[in-house]
């Protein structure tokens, strides 16, 4: 496995970041950094205490395993092995309350500077936001059961409003064994991030766009009902990349250049994900991009002013904030007047 690169100074952190990013070098210095510097006795204390509590919860896990195996020879094993791993699971749990709390106001030190610089409103953990429901009716994210939000960004980037959230959405699933007994589970039908971003103009038609997965495409399928058509990209690359369905072909088509489509792709890398897809419907382009947190702090076991950790913050609201501005540039209210037959 490749070595994570090391971090040596503040230039490096911020290298390769947008111009508009250069605020923070001095912020972070006079202000960030000393107060990441002040708590690092607590995240030294709270890493102990989780150590401690982990070799603890081993050490009880095995007393117990032994303990049912000396006073039920036949069973004890395997009920004592149960036991004990769900009590080391316990024990680790509440030994790592500490550090996952100072983990939490560790991120808000460092988000809230950029968010406050570029006067955008954060939430930790919001309530649903209404968008979601978009998202659902145009097919880019499964019917769920249960859902958990993360990390809301909403304002505007270059006078261009837009949304950002992460979800986790899962549907509740009933099974029923030969003996007439019942077994209810959770299962993940989505969690990566989704973002909104209205460009001041409604499109003509709605426009669906998927990674193809061939006979799999759920999402393609479900794109299919109604008026919409496949569309044939120009671009044969593209085309076994992607699926896509418009009401609208001209305005599909217009939209959807190999820029544009490169860009999709590139996202997947940059929010570490898979399986983009997105809609151009009304005047809004909603995306949505299976993969791991974004915006995260990284191991607490690392010092609280790593530069390393400072990095993955940024280049997270870096990502995110020049997939804006690309399609902002790009999907202009002139630029969204798509030529007619006759033009």
């Amino acid at each position: 496995m490749a070595k994570k690169q090391e971090i040596l100074s503040l230039s490096d952190a911020m290298a390769g970041l947008p111009k508009d990013f250069a605020f923070f070098a001095d912020h972070f210095s006079t202000s960030v950094q000393p107060q990441l510097a002040a708590r690092e006795a607590d995240r030294v204390k709270a890493v102990t205490r989780q150590r401690n509590f982990g070799i603890g919860g081993v050490l009880l896990a095995v007393a117990i395993f032994a303990g049912f195996g000396m006073f039920m020879p036949e069973d004890g094993f395997i009920f004592g092995g149960f036991i004990g791993v769900f009590a080391a699971i316990g024990l680790w749990a509440w030994g790592s309350m500490q550090l996952n709390k100072l983990a939490k106001e560790t991120k808000l030190m460092l988000v809230e500077p950029v968010t406050s610089e570029f006067g955008m409103a954060y939430q930790l953990t919001p309530a649903q936001p209404a968008e979601i429901n978009g998202f659902r009716s145009l097919g880019l994210v499964p019917s769920w059961d249960r859902s958990k939000y993360e990390d809301r960004l909403s304002g505007k980037r270059n006078d261009t409003p837009f949304e950002f959230f992460e979800a986790h959405l899962e549907e509740k699933r009933t099974t029923t064994d030969g003996k007439g007994r019942t077994r209810t589970t959770w299962v993940t039908v989505f969690r990566g991030q989704c973002l909104v971003v209205n460009f001041h103009k409604k499109f003509n038609g709605v426009t669906k766009v998927f990674r193809d997965k061939g006979m799999f495409n759920i999402f393609g399928k479900l794109a299919q009902m109604g008026k919409s058509e496949k569309v044939k990209l120009e671009d044969p690359v593209f085309e076994k990349a992607f699926e896509v369905y418009s009401t609208d072909q001209i305005e599909a088509r217009f939209l959807l250049t190999p820029d544009f489509m490169e860009r999709l792709i590139g996202l997947e890398r940059a929010f570490k994900g898979k399986q983009v897809r997105c809609a151009f419907s009304g005047g809004e382009m909603y995306l949505a991009c299976e993969g791991a947190n974004l915006l995260e702090v990284g191991s607490m076991y690392r010092k609280m002013d790593d530069l390393g950790r400072v990095r993955e913050m940024l280049v997270d609201f870096a990502a995110i904030f020049l997939l804006i501005d690309a399609m902002s540039q790009r999907l202009t209210p002139d630029a969204l007047r798509v030529p007619g037959p006759n033009s």
